[in-house]
């Protein structure tokens, strides 16, 4: 299997988006900028629950070239939106457009960081091109986010400390862009460090940088093709819903969160909520918060086998109590669990369609890619896609 974004290949890329830049705008780009996806190798909806996350940002990412202009004009064209064309507004007008989809993104981190004091006086020429795919919950929105955000801090020569930038991502995903999500994606997109995981504390912020050492296994990308719009996908109503739990747990118990939790605790209080639905959302907050909290002691301890198990048991918790994979998430992890060499598959991201992982043995994944293709598409009545999840740095400015 042919490993993706190997360095040659970034700078084919690069000199392919200067080249189709000089065409489009007429002038050269001054600068070339990365920001990767990222998948969630455990802790899901655990963000916005008080509780911890397990991220990595991967090579599969959004590259751009841009240059600074002498008037107030933003112009910005991606080459997965070719038939949009070149999107333009001024920074007199910032206001959010529908008709301009995924530009509000960057046009959000504009609004945020001026609201925060940093000058942004002079418009931009931008191109972009991203290889995230298009709907697979590998949170392409965080990478546009950060990846703006890195191209103004280095334009207009910024001093943003890095974790206010990753701030400001989630302040345009919640407030410009609507969708009520935690911090988890742009702290991943943000953070991270080639070769590591994240373990991050939504409460506090506070992170630790986890070697990955998978030995003869690698992570594999399982798409199901299946279009995820979080923003019209039910991500409010699962936030909502445990909420409402927390707040009937506080009635007799003095917590701020639910990932202040342990499961024995919540099991001693789930007489407090009285809905099923509400208890089952609650139940996988704490538990998956636990998990994610064993997966990296696995880690560190080398026990990859364990590791795997805690994989398989987030997926459960997912289907069951939090109810947000469906039968093409479900399928792909179903049939992963019973391949050879395959130590653990989940669903990553936010589910309602996008992607699963599963860590496979080097020497099984031709055959596991092979298996499950070939089940998932006698089921879906579609073909699922594979990717090689190589571990990335964070956002960053390339030349």
């Amino acid at each position: 299997m042919k490993a993706v974004n190997k360095l040659e290949e970034n700078i084919m890329k690069i000199d392919k988006l200067k080249n189709e830049f000089k065409d489009v705008y007429g002038v050269d780009a001054d600068a070339s900028y990365f920001s990767p996806g990222r998948i969630n190798l455990i802790g899901e909806h655990t963000d916005y629950n008080g509780g911890h996350v397990f991220p990595t940002a991967i090579t599969l990412g959004t590259y751009a070239v841009a240059t600074k202009r002498d008037d107030t004009k933003i112009n910005i064209m991606s080459n997965n939106f070719k038939d949009n064309g070149v999107v333009s507004f001024d920074l007199s007008d910032l206001s959010y457009q529908k008709e301009h989809n995924w530009v509000n993104y960057p046009k959000g981190m504009i609004v945020y960081l001026q609201e925060q004091g940093y000058v942004i006086d002079k418009g931009l020429d931008i191109l972009l091109e991203g290889n995230i795919p298009n709907g697979a919950g590998l949170s392409s929105s965080a990478s546009i986010e950060l990846l703006m955000g890195v191209i103004l801090e280095d334009q207009f020569n910024l001093d943003i400390d890095r974790i206010d930038l990753v701030k400001t991502g989630m302040t345009v995903e919640n407030k410009f862009i609507g969708v009520n999500s935690g911090i988890m994606d742009q702290f991943a997109v943000g953070m991270s460090k080639a070769n590591h995981a994240i373990l991050l504390d939504t409460n506090t912020l506070e992170y630790d940088l986890v070697p990955i050492d998978l030995q003869d296994n690698v992570i594999i990308i399982m798409n199901t093709n299946k279009r995820r719009e979080l923003a019209d996908s039910k991500y409010n109503e699962r936030r909502s819903e445990c909420e409402a739990a927390l707040a009937l747990l506080q009635e007799k118990n003095d917590i701020k969160s639910l990932g202040d939790m342990d499961n024995a605790s919540f099991d001693l209080e789930t007489y407090l909520i009285q809905k099923e639905n509400l208890l089952k959302r609650a139940r996988h907050a704490v538990s998956e918060n636990q998990r994610t909290i064993m997966a990296q002691k696995a880690l560190q301890d080398k026990d990859l086998e364990r590791f795997g198990k805690l994989v398989n048991a987030s997926h459960v918790s997912l289907q069951f109590d939090y109810e947000v994979t469906g039968v093409e998430l479900d399928t792909l992890a179903q049939t992963a669990w019973k391949q050879p060499g395959v130590l653990g598959a989940r669903m990553t991201g936010a589910g309602f369609g996008g992607c699963a992982i599963a860590i496979v043995a080097k020497d099984q994944v031709e055959t596991f890619e092979k298996e499950v293709g070939r089940i998932y598409e006698e089921k879906i009545g579609y073909a699922p896609s594979f990717y090689l999840a190589e571990i990335s740095d964070g956002a960053k400015k390339l030349d």
